[in-house]
């Protein structure tokens, strides 16, 4: 999930995503912050107060370059999950939660 201004920000934020084998980062006014997230793609092998450290930087830098969400990252993690809203486009097709299923895209059979 990524959400940005500009390309090539974009670009290099899921790319040092890509890097580290999972996880949050951060690119804007010159600056790259990451948040490695190596285990599963979804988890640290690092110590809790590093982790929560990094996490504090990323999320303050996100709200300097312009986010005003109380917590950036954790709205986009919901955002990514299939049951939220009702449908979702995934790597399986189109999800609908209400149906608890896959549905046809128009003109699929």
């Amino acid at each position: 999930m990524a959400v940005g201004c500009d390309d090539a920000s974009l670009a290099a934020a899921v790319n040092h995503v890509i890097r580290h084998r999972g996880g949050l980062s951060v690119v804007g006014r010159g600056k790259t912050a990451v948040l490695p997230l190596p285990i599963a793609g979804l988890m640290s092998d690092r110590n809790g107060r590093t982790v929560a450290r990094t996490y504090t930087r990323l999320d303050a830098m996100a709200k300097r370059l312009g986010s005003r969400l109380d917590a950036p990252f954790m709205t986009l993690s919901f955002m990514a999950l299939l049951v939220i809203p009702d449908l979702k486009l995934s790597d399986r097709g189109l999800f609908s939660a209400t149906k608890w299923g896959f549905v046809p895209v128009s003109g699929e059979r």
